[in-house]
């Protein structure tokens, strides 16, 4: 009998780790070539890892919670097959979201992981997010090795690390224990202070999960690093909804789906984009990477309440009905948690809609390491003035607040302040002939 080793895959780009949520095998359990092992998490979503070949499962190396990196072994299946054991090494820092760091970082931290990956000699692991966390902190070893580790054998995990430096922050010089998942207090004497919030009688403690904490992590950090400017444009789109009312029967009848204002606006933000292609960049340290591709990354929310950003790879090919039935698809599967890790990155544009909540404007933070995001207002019924050959009269028009979020960094007013001024053009100005 041969031994098999189950390592974690590639879980998407710039994916470099993952949490196990749950085993769904046990020991001594029969699996079958491509059934599901165990479910783990990344901080992009959640999936599934199956067995490449069909035999018993004799050794679990991790638990339930534990942080394992990709490539790593996770757990060795009994097998009759014959297989070829891939063992060629794995790129886990492609691209580290994290923290903007220069190539040469870059480089330094892959070269750090593959040492890792070859050796684990060190008596305590320090995976590379945590080392560039450390490094762009400004904590030194000594600190980093005083750090209490949640991990297998006591590892520090990135939440470890984050923990620490919101404690150190805030003036503490300890990890306090992770308060339970929900508590009520009921008693004066049971009322402690939760980061110096003081609790009063009744008042609930609701812990963030998994993907919350997330959430605030990769905001906190888009806003620390981004400096955000903000330009709003008023868009008449009366003729959009005029011209969808007049088609979503016909479209529903002859394509099975439901034809939404978002591909709308999405298919001439990337007309606009087309126009003004350096809003389409990243940045690594210094230099500015303009992408080839365009990718819209459209916001989902999700019934917990949390948000996902799937993405619309090479958008910019697909017609107005492609991008619908895209659409339709990837919010229909992001809130079954059915989305696959490479469809939930790549994104170098995002777009999120506020309207749906009926909000008529906000200011949304940048998705990192995108440069710029586009808020869609509410469309509502407004009085408006029109010009007339007979001169202006009032009139009641559909109207929406189009709000730009930019990257001072890269992208200056006049850049920022133009796209939008162009995509608001190309909404007021539409035509629906041929569109579909």
């Amino acid at each position: 009998m041969a031994k098999y080793e189950l390592v974690l895959p590639k879980m998407g780009e710039g994916v470099i780790e993952a949490t196990i949520t749950a085993w769904i095998k046990n020991i001594g359990d029969h699996i079958e070539e491509d059934e599901t092992v165990l479910e783990v998490a990344t901080d992009k979503v959640d999936s599934e890892v199956p067995s490449e070949v069909s035999g018993t499962l004799i050794k679990r190396l991790f638990e339930v919670n534990d942080v394992v990196k990709v490539g790593e072994v996770i757990a060795i299946i009994e097998t009759d097959q014959e297989f070829e054991q891939d063992d060629e090494d794995i790129e886990v820092v492609e691209n580290i979201e994290l923290k903007e760091i220069s190539s040469t970082e870059k480089k330094d931290i892959i070269k750090e992981t593959e040492q890792i990956a070859t050796t684990q000699k060190s008596k305590r692991f320090y995976s590379p997010l945590v080392k560039n966390i450390a490094k762009v902190e400004k904590i030194s070893q000594t600190e980093l090795d005083s750090i209490k580790g949640t991990g297998k054998d006591n590892r520090v995990t990135k939440d470890d690390i984050l923990q620490y430096i919101a404690d150190k922050k805030a003036g503490k010089t300890s990890v306090p224990t992770t308060p339970k998942p929900t508590t009520t207090f009921n008693t004066p004497e049971a009322l402690p202070e939760v980061s110096g919030v003081k609790l009063d009688n009744g008042d609930e403690v609701i812990e963030m999960d998994r993907m919350r904490k997330l959430i605030a992590e990769h905001m906190v950090h888009s806003k620390h690093v981004s400096p955000h400017v903000q330009s709003f444009v008023e868009a008449d789109v009366t003729k959009i909804v005029q011209w969808r009312n007049q088609i979503k029967d016909e479209f529903f009848n002859r394509e099975g789906e439901k034809i939404t204002f978002t591909p709308i606006f999405i298919y001439y933000i990337i007309k606009a984009i087309k126009d003004y292609p350096m809003i389409n960049v990243q940045l690594d340290g210094t230099k500015i990477i303009k992408k080839k591709n365009i990718n819209i990354g459209m916001a989902v929310a999700l019934p917990s309440g949390n948000l996902i950003v799937p993405v619309i790879k090479n958008a910019d090919s697909l017609s107005l009905t492609g991008l619908t039935k895209t659409v339709n698809d990837l919010a229909k599967r992001a809130r079954e948690n059915k989305l696959k890790p490479d469809e939930i990155t790549g994104g170098t544009y995002t777009v999120t809609n506020l309207g749906t909540f009926g909000n008529i404007a906000g200011t949304a933070i940048i998705n990192q390491p995108q440069v710029a995001i586009m808020a869609l207002g509410a469309i509502r019924k407004l009085p408006a003035v029109i010009e007339t050959p007979e001169g202006d009269v009032i009139g009641i028009r559909q109207k929406m607040i189009l709000s730009h979020s930019y990257d001072h960094r890269v992208v200056d007013g006049m850049l920022g302040g133009l796209f939008v001024k162009r995509l608001a053009e190309y909404l007021e100005n539409f035509n629906g002939e041929g569109l579909l």
